[in-house]
Parts: C-alpha cells; sequence; structure tokens
C-alpha cells in the first residue's frame, strides 16, 4: 500500500469543517502520495479502499456538476463501470448507491461509444436531451448526495488506517 501521509491538525480542522472538508483531506493525501495523477500505474500502487475513495469523489465532482453523462462523456466511464466499484460501496453498507451505480452502468455499456465521442460543445449539451435515461439516475445521487457522503465519511473515519497514516 502507498502510504499517504495527513497531519493530524489537518484532519481534526478538517473535521470540524464538515464531512466534504473531512474527505477532502484523504482525497488530496491519497492523490499526492501518488503524484497528483491516477493511471494504471500509480492505481496499483494503492489498496482498494484509496481506490474507491477516489472513485467516490469522481463519482460525487462529476454527477454534480453534470451528471452521469458528463461522467462518462469526461473518461470516467470506463473507470467507475468496468471496475468493482458497485461492489466496493456496497461492502461499505451504502447499498443503495451500489445499486444506482450498477443501473447507471447498463446505461453507460448501452451508449458509451456516443456519448465519449468528441464534439462541440453544442453536440455535448445536447446529449442530455438524447440520453434521458439518466435523468432519474443525476436526480436520485443529487437527493441522496448529503447521505451518501456522510456514509463514506463514517466509513473513512471508522478505517482510518486504510487511508492514510496520520502524522503528529
Amino acid at each position: 500500500m502507498n502510504i499517504a501521509k495527513v497531519k493530524d491538525s489537518d484532519l481534526r480542522n478538517a473535521a470540524s469543517a464538515g464531512m466534504d472538508e473531512f474527505l477532502k483531506v484523504f482525497t488530496d493525501a491519497i492523490m499526492a502520495s501518488v503524484g497528483g495523477e491516477l493511471t494504471a500505474d500509480t492505481m496499483a500502487e494503492l489498496n482498494s479502499d484509496q481506490i474507491t475513495l477516489l472513485a467516490y469523489d469522481i463519482l460525487h465532482n462529476e454527477v454534480m456538476d453534470g451528471g452521469f453523462v458528463q461522467l462518462i462523456y469526461n473518461g470516467y466511464g470506463s473507470f467507475l463501470f468496468r471496475n468493482p466499484f458497485a461492489k466496493a460501496i456496497k461492502g461499505w453498507g451504502i447499498d443503495e448507491l451500489a445499486s444506482l451505480v450498477k443501473k447507471a452502468g447498463k446505461l453507460y455499456f448501452k451508449y458509451k461509444n456516443e456519448i465519449e465521442r468528441e464534439c462541440t460543445d453544442d453536440e455535448f449539451m445536447a446529449m442530455f436531451e438524447q440520453y434521458p435515461e439518466f435523468d432519474d439516475l443525476d436526480d436520485l445521487f443529487v437527493e441522496n448526495e448529503e447521505t451518501w457522503t456522510g456514509m463514506v465519511a463514517c466509513y473513512v473515519d471508522e478505517h482510518i488506517e486504510r487511508f492514510v497514516t496520520v502524522e503528529e
């Protein structure tokens, strides 16, 4: 396992700032430990919990910003839907999110060739109308985001040693 390190004081400050800031301390430390770039080579340096947390961070940022269509267009579909992310998140006790990811994965495999293609900004914006099947999934994520992020933060807090080494 790659040793991502965080300062105890940074963790305490982030925890008091809220769950998003708390998780950001972990994702930032993990990304810094692999030189700031997540590739096949750098992923090999991480454990499954670290990869799962980074995958959740990507999922959260992309879906909250532009939904699953944006996530797929930006090239993250393969990372999230071809790997056992749904199984891992279910192992963390977040069953509803795992179910949502599986549903989105089915749509990814159905539409990936069309969504991942190079296109103009106008063509990209039109995709949101072309693939309305993602709308309910986007809405479900947004409606449950706070609960699911809280559950992720709780899991990380209960298993800190799987993610980072805390230093004084």
